[in-house]
């Protein structure tokens, strides 16, 4: 895997891509942080060397890289994720670019369903805590040790400091930030109401199909790290209508302006 990374940075260095300091990660319906942006450059994955390829139509799979808040970011326009076929290592690979890169700090997000039924469709969740049910982990692997502690420490997972200047903001700014717990399932199908209902029972606030892997791989490379999940529907067991994926995205992208202001400001900042 060194061979591979080293050959893909080597790639976008040489696309002028140099030294960003803040990376973030975009997530299902959640693609109106571009247009914040003063775009440098932007690379399709498609075009960079060992890069998985985003087959989901609603993930436009690229790699922006600009200015934000007057500071140098990069970004994923669009994830992977297990449930299109990807191994935990390739689903985490662009994580280990940007680090590569030269981030120090990783913001992510993502669309989820509140499983807490004291949170509604529309609001934002902080991440505090997560629980992993794909499966697996992304540290998995032989050879795993040249990149990193394999033991690594997940006591604190979402860093504090970082946690509390979003709620201040968020706060500051009168946006509704629920702070909870999120589990990760493989997907894609959604739950059952016998799933709901476990997963209110072992602690989860919100249910998703991402992030938990990105996070595992940004706490092994030392980065500070924060993400928000955009709350798109709500799953009472007791209650469960069908959900269309269509509806999903379009919750998301009516609710991501308020996370825009988050990471917006939260960027300033930092």
């Amino acid at each position: 895997m060194i061979k591979y990374i080293e050959e893909t940075t080597e790639f976008l260095q040489e696309k002028g891509i140099k030294n960003p300091e803040i990376g973030i990660i975009l997530g299902t319906g959640l693609g109106q942080l571009i247009d914040e942006i003063e775009i440098i450059k932007e690379v399709s994955y498609n075009h960079i060397p060992n890069f998985p390829t985003a087959t989901v139509e609603f993930h436009k799979g690229k790699l922006i890289y600009g200015k934000l808040e007057g500071k140098t970011v990069i970004v994923m326009q669009g994830r992977f994720h297990l449930y299109e076929g990807y191994t935990l290592q390739d689903v985490t690979y662009p994580v280990r670019i940007m680090r590569q890169l030269g981030i120090k700090t990783l913001l992510v997000s993502n669309a989820s369903g509140a499983v807490n039924l004291d949170f509604k469709k529309g609001e934002l969740m902080l991440i505090d805590d997560h629980i992993n049910l794909q499966g697996g982990s992304p540290l998995a692997f032989k050879g795993v040790e040249a990149l990193g502690s394999r033991f690594t420490d997940m006591s604190a997972p979402y860093d504090k400091d970082i946690n509390a200047k979003l709620e201040a903001i968020a706060k500051d700014n009168g946006i509704n930030l629920h702070k909870g717990v999120y589990a990760s399932v493989v997907g894609p199908q959604l739950e059952t109401r016998a799933e709901y209902r476990y997963l209110r029972t072992i602690g989860a606030d919100a249910v998703g199909m991402s992030t938990v892997p990105e996070i595992i791989v940004a706490n092994h490379l030392d980065l500070r790290v924060a993400a928000v999940s955009v709350l798109t529907d709500e799953c009472d067991p007791d209650n469960l209508a069908p959900v269309d994926i269509s509806e999903i995205i379009a919750m998301a992208e009516k609710a991501e302006p308020e996370m825009i202001t988050l990471f917006k400001e939260l960027i300033k900042i930092l």
